[in-house]
């Protein structure tokens, strides 16, 4: 399918980029376009206006701040994957991006395009709320921090307003004991259920409109998985438990 009718934008700023936000009704922005893409073609999403934010210059650093690290709007999953700076600040991000997707999607997705798309099964946001990291979003009036335990309200629903940009994210240094693991039908595809482990916390995806932190003794705690053709609610709540366990053996 071809996506709806948008008119497209590409600003060369970020106050540009912010300014248009501000002053256009429907607005998407594209960053990868791994995730927003497909929802276009599939006519499940129809913005009346398209931002492309590629041709701003210097937003894709990937540097060490306040000891973590922080991850511009423009940076690649794959330039995360490959970086030294990420593989020994935050290995438990390095970890988490490989197992999104296929390569050669990485090569174009975002760190920030997957928080922002908020996913309930992306693996990205799950890490962020088990580290207790942030998002830095601008707009014309100012930037201002979103953590990550106040930044993912729904399916695939933020915090940002619609005049707001992502333009970075920060994960603390995870140096202590961590692990991930999901379960999916095949490599690549969408986690039925996921886990993350960071010393004693535990963050769950995939189970919940979006990530949630739980109990390790009783994971499964509160959870209302919604079943599909791929798992039911009971299967998913299986799959839990035993990520669960298998997180903290790690």
């Amino acid at each position: 399918m071809k996506p709806p009718h948008f008119e497209y934008h590409a600003p060369t700023s970020v106050e540009e980029a912010c300014a248009l936000l501000s002053s256009l009704e429907d607005a998407k922005v594209l960053a990868g376009g791994q995730s927003l893409v497909p929802l276009l073609n599939f006519r499940l999403a129809r913005p009346a206006h398209l931002v492309d934010i590629n041709r701003i210059p210097n937003l894709d650093r990937i540097y060490e701040r306040d000891g973590g690290v922080a991850v511009q709007a423009l940076a690649r999953q794959a330039d995360v994957e490959d970086s030294q700076l990420a593989a020994r600040r935050c290995p438990l991000l390095v970890s988490a991006v490989r197992l999104v997707a296929h390569r050669v999607i990485r090569n174009r997705g975002t760190v920030c395009g997957s928080l922002a798309h908020a996913d309930p099964a992306s693996e990205l946001p799950a890490v962020l709320l088990a580290l207790r990291g942030h998002v830095v979003a601008r707009s014309t009036r100012g930037s201002r921090i979103i953590p990550a335990g106040d930044f993912f309200t729904g399916v695939m629903e933020t915090r940002l307003a619609h005049d707001e940009l992502l333009v970075e994210a920060w994960f603390p240094a995870s140096t202590g004991r961590f692990a991930i693991a999901e379960e999916s039908r095949r490599h690549g595809d969408f986690a039925l259920a996921g886990a993350v482990r960071y010393g004693d916390r535990l963050a769950l995806f995939g189970v919940a409109p979006t990530p949630v932190l739980a109990d390790r003794i009783d994971p499964t705690h509160g959870l209302q998985p919604s079943g599909d053709l791929e798992a039911s609610p009971e299967f998913r709540l299986h799959l839990v438990r035993v990520l669960t366990e298998k997180v903290f053996a790690a």
